[in-house]
């Protein structure tokens, strides 16, 4: 279904995330997604959507994740697992890109902060597509 994926900062070890209640945002956040520690049926929710643990031996497209080292909000190491399994599943020649900016939530701060990044993840994406020549 798709060419190229562009994941920015994504939550996707959700049921490892919210079974730790030393991280800052777990514990308030039970109300919203639940409580895998406390809750049989929370955790079978989690494990059937949470995308880690969803990942299996098949063909991905061409991926692009990006984290943020300096998120609170969703940590690297979420993207950095992720496309390890990825990468350890992947059964197609298309590449699974990891790019972690010295960054908060996305991307740098700042009115252009955002630009670096965007502008590397379109040219990788056009890459893709054979509309970029990677020599330029």
């Amino acid at each position: 279904l798709w060419k190229v994926v562009h994941a920015g900062v994504p939550f996707v070890d959700v049921l490892n995330t919210m079974s730790d209640p030393d991280l800052p945002m777990t514990a308030p956040e039970w109300h919203q997604w639940g409580d895998p520690m406390d809750s049989l049926a929370d955790y079978r929710t989690i494990a059937a959507y949470s995308p880690y643990e969803n990942v299996k031996s098949q063909a991905y497209p061409h991926m692009i994740v990006t984290a943020g080292l300096s998120d609170s909000r969703v940590f690297y190491w979420e993207a950095t697992k992720w496309v390890a399994n990825l990468r350890h599943c992947n059964n197609s020649t298309n590449q699974v890109l990891l790019k972690v900016e010295r960054a908060g939530h996305y991307s740098a701060s700042g009115r252009y902060g955002w630009h670096p990044l965007l502008s590397w993840v379109y040219a990788v994406a056009l890459e893709r597509f054979g509309k970029l020549d990677p020599d330029l």
